[in-house]
């Protein structure tokens, strides 16, 4: 049967946005194909607010049958951190029998070459695009986001990190030519010539364990660098977020389908409660890559077991600002202050450690002692939180209850300079709502007595009183080193103390923000320009998005005939 959505029909469709991307990827100047703004949504086939609540709406208590192979019996039990429960269920898979058939559609897949791949990566994100209203509703009530988050970041943002990763992954693999004519003199007799191809060939199925926070931001660059690449791509999501992976699966096998090619290329993996198939799953020798967020130790235990795959790790971090001076002492404030408090601390880009100088700072205001810095930046973030309805819009829902476990025994590390409180949430009663804490630490306590020296993730951070700058940037620099960083920030009108920041962050591999005092905030990275994560420190072992992100994911194979 002839394929609905021809080649030519992709790349005529698709092709100007990718050459947008690849520009974008080149200039690092600001680009986006996916309108941000909700209100964008509503004509030329895109779900409007409403629709896109009711597409939502529709799926609860329904079975999402994808129609892949091996599917042995069915799971679900996600509950939303507002206190709905989804009764979504989802085909379980036997992996001895998905995982042949995923490897089945790799020739088709990788014969069709980069620029098809790309073209039907960006209809399948087009597809998404299409109905960011119902995949917001389906990460607000996996992740605990707010609406307004959920819409941005895990739709139009992550739209953007895949189609990044696939801008990528097509100029890495047309770096090389497809075809080349060789000739080697040889004086007086013939030449030796040779005609030689080279085809961007995969590494085998790709494993992509999301994580529950941001299902579809962290999901979508691993998920399109490797379907672009030519491998096949097993999404096993985060047991309490499957939903949006799952659509997006759903979505990427309509339109493997409707392009002629296997829909088996992209299937999913969910698991019983307690089941745990990540470990079984991460070793199977089909599996050639893996791309996973989430904790330090399983990250670890990914790098160290799974042999066979190229790892790819996102883990954790301890995010550090350095506060040495400001010029601009009420937009420090406030940057830090939506920065402490935008999805209740609990993005793995959220500041945790301030790192004040105890003897106080200098300001446009004048003088600040370390106890003034510390009152301020809670009385700022009193003030953005203290409406609830902007509380509740900024904060979203603790994701589980080891956040509020944390928080709640945060209290006992330290003097409290600002106390988290209980909002209730209008719509839904069930959520767990909390205000950021701030505890006050001494840096030059011994390490066992410094609860900032390890991640605290969630809604806490730690105004750490140091000894002076010089203390600071030691601090910074050891944390960083052993603890990893996925974001530093500092606060300074001094040109050698900036000097010395970024020489830290240059040697240590760490993203750094200098004097951010705007509508810019250390949490967030735009696609197309920012680096997320550098690879260079424990934190991660890659960046999204760079040539090496995607690089690994496929090799060249030469075939040499003679002429």
């Amino acid at each position: 049967m002839a394929a609905e959505l021809t080649a030519d029909t992709l790349i005529a469709r698709h092709r100007p946005t990718l050459d947008q991307a690849l520009e974008a990827i080149r200039t690092r100047a600001y680009w986006s194909p996916h309108p941000e703004h909700p209100k964008a949504y509503g004509e030329h086939g895109s779900l409007d607010p409403a629709a896109g609540r009711a597409a939502f709406d529709a799926l609860l208590g329904t079975r999402l049958d994808l129609g892949q192979p091996g599917t042995d019996g069915w799971v679900g039990g996600e509950v939303s951190p507002y206190g709905i429960e989804l009764g979504v269920t989802y085909p379980h898979a036997d992996p001895d029998v998905l995982l042949p058939a995923m490897r089945a559609g790799q020739g088709a897949w990788r014969d069709a070459g980069p620029e098809v791949r790309a073209a039907v990566c960006l209809e399948i994100l087009k597809r998404i695009n299409d109905r960011s209203h119902e995949f917001a509703h389906a990460v607000m009530h996996t992740s605990g986001q707010a609406y307004l988050m959920a819409f941005q970041a895990g739709g139009p943002h992550a739209q953007d990190r895949g189609l990044e990763a696939v801008a990528y992954a097509y100029a890495e693999q047309t770096r090389v030519p497809a075809t080349a004519g060789w000739t080697k003199p040889q004086g007086k007799r013939d030449p030796l010539t040779l005609a030689k191809s080279f085809t961007p060939a995969p590494r085998g199925i790709g494993l992509v364990i999301g994580c529950n926070t941001f299902p579809t931001w962290n999901g979508y660059p691993g998920l399109f660098a490797s379907l672009a690449t030519g491998n096949a791509v097993l999404v096993k999501p985060h047991p309490r977020a499957v939903l949006p992976l799952a659509l997006t699966v759903a979505v990427a096998r309509e339109v493997l389908a409707a392009a002629g090619f296997a829909a088996d290329l992209v299937a999913l993996a969910a698991e019983a409660p307690g089941e745990g198939i990540a470990k079984t799953l991460a070793t199977r020798p089909e599996i050639r890559i893996i791309d996973y967020t989430g904790s330090t130790a399983f990250g670890d235990w990914l790098e160290t077991h799974a042999r066979q795959a190229q790892v790819f790790t996102e883990k954790a971090g301890v995010n550090t600002v350095v506060v040495e001076s400001t010029d601009d002492y009420r937009g420090m404030l406030a940057n830090l202050a939506f920065s402490l408090s935008l999805y209740s601390g609990q993005m793995c880009t959220t500041p945790q450690n301030l790192l004040i100088p105890r003897d106080g700072i200098r300001t446009d205001q004048g003088p600040k002692t370390y106890d003034e810095v510390t009152a301020d930046l809670a009385r700022a973030v009193d003030g953005l939180l203290g409406d609830d309805t902007r509380a509740n819009a900024l904060l979203g829902a603790l994701v589980n209850p080891d956040v509020k476990a944390r928080l709640e025994a945060a209290a006992d590390l330290g003097e409290v300079a600002l106390a988290s409180r209980a909002v209730e949430h209008p719509d839904f009663p069930g959520a767990v709502v909390r205000t950021p804490a701030i505890i006050k630490l001494d840096g030059a306590k011994p390490d066992a007595d410094a609860g900032y020296l390890s991640e605290c993730f969630g809604p806490v951070s730690f105004a750490v009183a140091v000894d002076s700058a010089a203390h600071a940037l030691t601090l910074l620099r050891r944390g960083i080193r052993e603890n990893g960083a996925m974001t530093v920030s500092a606060y300074t009108t001094d040109p050698e103390t900036e000097r010395a920041v970024e020489e830290i962050c240059l040697e240590e591999s760490a993203q750094l923000s200098l004097n951010l005092t705007g509508g810019v905030y250390v949490n967030q990275t735009a696609a197309f320009s920012d680096f997320h994560g550098s690879g260079g420190n424990p934190a991660a072992n890659a960046a999204l998005t760079d040539a090496a992100f995607v690089a690994p994911r496929f090799r060249f194979i030469e075939v040499r005939r003679e002429a």
